[in-house]
């Protein structure tokens, strides 16, 4: 049987008005399910003639009982004459624990104890017992992962128009202009204009703020990330001039680039 206590073994119950009660051979003292014993109980049992307070240190200190190891101190309630209830100090204990405080006891009690936690011991180690915990915790793991796996993929769900977007953008080798790439934003949620797109580019150092012939071309940074290109293309004007216009555009790279910051921007 594991030795070792931890705090989520530790079930603090509700003590009950004093009084005396006759227990059955057969179940002197509750054991719960991790096999941990409520020293107070086995105090009563044991009709020990000291407070239980007096006793339990005592009998650490004398036999060198280590907490968080054979035992843990938790808080439970008493209960006092239905005036509400004032907490008091329980020790939950290890049937090693348990046993040896019965013997050393040295009385008729503690022989019945000890005899009895040697035979829930026996029962507890029996191949059958073994079984029926392996399967109870083979069944908690099941349901935990079920849980973790069911969380999983609700978060796969909840990204995935995400991801799948990022992922498309980032093999695509067009260009687009920033206000394709303001539409394309909108319809993944982000809602956000082309004017308003523009004023965050030269914002944020991807396109020349400075009023002139330069004004919304991408800055030398962005250029060198790879993120825009420069359009350039000719037309004649009213007078018959040749005129070269530029325009910026948003690469494939750049294009992943802006809709990753902004989706993480979002969440």
């Amino acid at each position: 049987m594991d030795k070792f206590l931890t705090v989520s073994q530790i079930k603090p119950r509700e003590a009950k008005p004093k009084e005396r009660k006759e227990r059955s051979y057969s179940e002197p003292i509750k054991i719960n399910d991790d096999g941990l014993v409520s020293a107070r109980e086995l105090h009563e049992f044991l009709e020990v003639g000291r407070d239980f307070t007096t006793w339990i240190k005592g009998r650490i200190i004398k036999y060198d009982f280590d907490e968080n190891i054979d035992f843990i101190i938790i808080e439970s309630f008493h209960q006092n004459g239905g005036k509400g209830g004032r907490p008091e100090k329980d020790y939950v204990i290890t049937i090693d624990m348990a046993k040896e405080l019965s013997m050393v006891e040295n009385n008729a009690k503690g022989k019945q104890a000890r005899k009895y936690f040697i035979q829930v011991e026996k029962a507890w180690n029996s191949p059958e017992m073994i079984m029926k915990r392996a399967l109870e915790f083979a069944n908690k793991q099941v349901e935990s992962l079920k849980l973790e796996s069911k969380e999983h993929m609700k978060l796969i769900e909840e990204q995935k128009p995400k991801v799948v977007f990022a992922d498309a953008v980032s093999t695509s080798k067009t260009s687009i202009l920033v206000g394709e790439l303001a539409k394309i934003l909108k319809q993944n949620g982000i809602d956000v204009g082309a004017v308003r797109l523009f004023t965050w580019l030269r914002d944020n150092g991807y396109l020349i703020k400075r009023k002139g012939t330069d004004w919304n071309m991408p800055t030398q940074r962005s250029m060198e990330q790879g993120l825009f290109e420069i359009k350039e293309s000719t037309h004649l004007n009213g007078d018959g001039v040749n005129v070269t216009t530029k325009t910026p555009k948003v690469t494939g790279k750049g294009q992943q680039y802006f809709i990753n910051k902004f989706l993480n921007k979002e969440d």
